[in-house]
C-alpha cells in the first residue's frame, strides 16, 4: 500500500470531493496541505509535545466569524500530517486508511465551518 505524501493528498482531496453541498463549495478556498509532520511552532502554539498527538490542523477564521470588513486574511488551510497518522492507524488496527485520512479532513474542515471539538464529537462519535 502506498502512504507517500502524494497518496495522503489525493486521498484527501478525494474526502472534500465528496462533501455534500453546501460544504463542499465553503471547503472550496481553503489550501489542502500533506506535511510529514507538524511543525515545531505549531506544536507549541497548541501546548502539545508529542508531535504524534497532532493527526491534523486547521490555521484560518471559520466561515461563521468571516467579516466583509476583514482587510486581506491569510488564505484558511487545512493540514495534514502524515506521520501521526500512519502512528494512529497503526495502533488502532481497526479502520482502513482512507477513512481514518478522511475522518481527520472532515474533523478538520468542520472547524472550517465554525464547529467546535465538542460540536464534532456529538455528531462523529470516532473515539467510541
Amino acid at each position: 500500500m502506498k502512504t507517500d505524501l502524494d497518496y495522503f493528498e489525493t486521498t484527501a482531496r478525494a474526502a472534500v470531493a465528496r462533501l455534500p453541498e453546501p460544504f463542499r463549495r465553503l471547503a472550496a478556498d481553503v489550501q489542502l496541505r500533506v506535511a510529514d509532520w507538524p511543525a515545531p511552532d505549531m506544536l507549541r502554539d497548541l501546548g502539545i509535545t508529542d508531535p504524534l498527538e497532532l493527526t491534523g490542523l486547521y490555521d484560518g477564521i471559520p466561515v461563521t466569524m468571516k467579516s466583509m470588513e476583514d482587510i486581506a486574511p491569510m488564505p484558511d488551510a487545512v493540514w495534514l500530517f502524515r506521520e501521526p497518522i500512519l502512528d494512529e492507524w497503526r495502533s488502532r488496527g481497526d479502520v482502513a486508511l482512507d477513512d481514518l485520512i478522511a475522518h481527520v479532513v472532515v474533523h478538520e474542515f468542520a472547524h472550517h465551518f465554525g464547529w467546535s471539538d465538542a460540536d464534532i464529537a456529538r455528531i462523529d462519535p470516532w473515539w467510541e
